[in-house]
Formats: C-alpha cells, structure tokens, sequence
C-alpha cells in the first residue's frame, strides 16, 4: 500500500481551486459536494489544494509554490506531481466507499465503482444513521466493549438481522436491540492455510480475520495475508499459549505437506 487512506472534513472550509475547463469544474463539484469553500490562491487559510491546469511546466511550478507554503496539492492528470489522489465515490451518505489506484487508472475505479453501486442497497446509508442514533442503547444492551463489537458484527455479518445487503435492515435495528442475542463465541480457531498467499483465502477464513481480536501468527505468513485481519485485532507471534486473552482468537498455521 502506497496511500494512507483518509477522508477529511472539508465542510465550511476554504479550498483552494486552480484552472479552468472540464476538469476543474468537475473537481469544483467535489469539493462542494463535500461542503468545501473553493477560493484562489490567495487566501491563507487553505489547506488543500487542486491544480487543474493542462500544461505541465505551469502547473508544477504553481504546485511546487503551493507546497512550499505547507499546502497538500493534486495535480490533476498528473500523480507524480500530486500529495493526494481523489478517488472514485459510492455515496450512501453517511458511508462512503472511496476506490483509488494511486492516479495509475481512473478507468479502473470507475468500473470497480460501478460494479459496486449495483450491490449496496440505495438505503444503506439509513442503517448507519439509525446504529448512529442507538449508539447509547447498544452500550447500555452489552457492556462490555468487546461483546459489543461481537453482538454487532454477529448482526451485520451475511444473513444476520442487520445484514448491510437487505434492503430493509434500517428498519430492524430497534428489533435487533430488543431481541438482543446470544454472545457469538470466543475461543481459539486454528487455521491451517495451504499457502500465504492472501488470494488463497476461503470466505470462511476472511470472515473469521475480520472478526477476530486476536491473531496469532505461527509460521512464515507475509504481511499481506496477515493484514487482511481486523487493523486493529492484536498480532502476536507464534502459537497461542494455556493463558489466552479474552475474545476471538485466531491461530495461523502453514500447513507443509
């Protein structure tokens, strides 16, 4: 991964816009699609820049000025010279699912996005806001952090009360929470992978690492299979000792045959 991922607050707050055309109209849409301020180069308190201007030379002696003041820039059609990329959207506010390539294809995202689209349900964003609003009364049904983060990813996961792909799951959340359910189950599971190549993966086995809390990683597995687990489930090396940590525990193995 060559991009840290990041959405950012942009809503009341200048930015700056530079050019004119197809291509700086459509980055003028983005930015106040997002509630951003599209300003010139002049003003001071901008933080972010898009530099939407076809000759090179001009506009990576206008990014270079930028930059120099302390601002990220993109540079549009031109990713070597850019800080930050923008990437293709699926907008069910408030998810956003952002697809990027680095600048390598925008065509590709497109696609990617497209393909996409025809899967999350129009009223996806309604099941955020309604777990948004029962954050308090999902506190108050489990305790406990790490249950809690069970009971909802149990509820979320395919074919669960809230599986995100029904259409109607924003209408279930207050049933969910009052039914309630039994704590899904903690425990170690050893995996014994055939390769590490992450692409060797079954589903089971990628939906136990999104669920796990814990990884314990027990032989040569290179990071990309290993980052296919939650980001923030504990890693540890090696095999799991008689004293476990609470939760979910995954034991990695590679099989030799």
């Amino acid at each position: 991964m060559n991009q840290l991922p990041l959405f950012v607050t942009i809503r009341g707050k200048p930015v700056i816009l530079l050019g004119e055309g197809d291509a700086a109209d459509a980055k003028r849409r983005l930015i106040e699609r997002a509630g951003g301020l599209c300003v010139d180069a002049e003003n001071a308190n901008a933080l972010l820049a898009f530099v939407a201007i076809e000759d090179r030379d001009i506009a990576a002696g206008i990014a270079s000025q930028l930059k120099a003041r302390g601002l990220l820039v993109n540079v549009v059609d031109q990713p070597d010279l850019c800080d930050f990329t923008t990437p293709a959207i699926v907008d069910r506010d408030p998810l956003l699912v952002a697809i990027g390539t680095g600048g390598a294809s925008a065509g590709l995202a497109k696609i990617v996005r497209q393909a996409i689209e025809r899967i999350l349900p129009a009223r996806l964003g309604e099941l955020a806001l309604r777990l948004q609003s029962a954050r308090d009364a999902v506190r108050a049904r489990w305790p406990d952090g790490a249950d809690r983060r069970r009971q909802i990813d149990a509820a979320l996961a395919p074919g669960g009360p809230l599986d995100p792909l029904y259409p109607d799951s924003a209408d279930k959340v207050d049933k969910w929470l009052d039914k309630g359910g039994a704590i899904p189950a903690s425990g170690v599971v050893a995996i014994d992978l055939l390769s590490s190549d992450p692409e060797d993966l079954t589903l089971g086995t990628a939906r136990l690492l999104g669920q796990a809390d814990h990884i314990y990683v027990d032989g040569p597995l290179g990071e990309d299979l290993v980052n296919r687990a939650r980001a923030d489930a504990v890693r540890h090396v090696g095999a799991p000792g008689r004293e476990l940590p609470s939760g979910l525990v995954i034991h990695l193995r590679l099989r030799h045959e």
